[in-house]
């Protein structure tokens, strides 16, 4: 070995040779830039070794998430989006997709394994599932950020893992996704994630919902202000803004004005209980109840009519059916 090393280099080249190395060694360790900051979150879940594994199901991807997350599923547990339910305060009656007849003309419980497919959960396919397992909860749905999370038609809410014909004789072959690089993408909840249940709900684009289709995906100003994706780019939970994982805001007690207690962000909370009084899915909760400040007259207005009525956007125009 070292005759065939000083053949290469002669006895009088080594010094020369090993001050270059070092110099070389040196320059590289100043030289190297740290990896990229992250400045959307704490956590590169890319670096979780719970995520380095190859997932076959759902759940699995739960069990992993829970793992840190150790309290995240029980929270889910209490929410309407596991639930399916709603108690209205005023008198009592119970409602909720679990319990009536939805806008579209059909209910869940003959429709179980179908209409689960926008259920925050994994295996819901008839009365006996159970809503009080923590690996049930479905993580990805609101926390995937690839844009590839997809569940299957028909699954009670499970995602496609294997090559199969989705639905059962449709002739139509759908590939598995990889839930192991979903995993190790999360991150927080954005107009795509909710928009997968809330733009297609009732089995196509703006079916069930009027005022929400995917054009709220990436709108322009004069479709939403709010959302505007080259202005404010407000995300759904901007408004909805989530309390151990309970969104805000109801379809069955919708809250156009605030007629007693309100919230304001950045203001205390006016109230015995401004937990369960306030309401941060509201305009006043930003704009509070005097927000015209040019025209005091136009306050007066606001006492009575939803900021809606003179604030719609400049694109709406009604369904074609009214």
């Amino acid at each position: 070995m070292f005759i065939t090393f000083t053949r290469l280099f002669p006895p009088g080249a080594w010094p020369t040779l090993l001050v270059v190395a070092m110099l070389a060694w040196v320059g590289a360790a100043l030289g190297a830039e740290p990896p990229p900051l992250k400045l959307n979150t704490t956590a590169d879940h890319a670096k979780f070794k719970e995520l380095q594994q190859v997932f076959k199901t759902g759940p699995d991807v739960t069990r992993a998430c829970i793992s840190c997350h150790t309290e995240a599923a029980r929270q889910v547990h209490r929410t309407k989006h596991w639930t399916w339910e709603f108690l209205n305060p005023e008198n009592g009656q119970r409602l909720g997709k679990k319990y009536v007849i939805n806008n579209v003309g059909f209910s869940v419980a003959p429709n179980y394994s179908y209409c689960t497919v926008c259920h925050v959960g994994y295996g819901w396919k008839d009365e006996n599932f159970d809503f009080t397992a923590e690996t049930n909860v479905d993580c990805l749905a609101c926390h995937d950020t690839t844009g590839d999370y997809r569940k299957g038609s028909g699954l009670a809410g499970h995602p496609v893992t294997q090559v199969m014909e989705v639905p059962a004789g449709s002739g139509r072959i759908v590939q598995p996704i990889n839930l192991g690089k979903i995993a190790r993408k999360v991150g927080k909840s954005s107009r795509d994630t909710c928009g997968a249940c809330h733009f297609y709900g009732g089995g196509g684009d703006g079916v069930k919902h009027g005022d929400m289709d995917s054009s709220l995906a990436a709108p322009d100003r004069e479709l939403d202000v709010h959302m505007d994706s080259t202005g404010l780019d407000f995300t759904c939970a901007t408004c909805h803004a989530t309390s151990s994982h309970d969104v805000a805001g109801s379809r069955y007690v919708p809250a156009a004005v605030d007629r007693q207690d309100f919230h304001t962000r950045g203001k205390v909370d006016k109230g015995a209980n401004p937990v369960n009084s306030s309401n941060p899915a509201t305009c006043v909760a930003c704009h509070d109840k005097t927000p015209h400040k040019r025209d005091e007259r136009l306050n007066s207005h606001a006492n009575k009519l939803a900021c809606g009525i003179g604030h719609k956007p400049a694109k709406w125009t009604l369904p074609a059916s009214c």
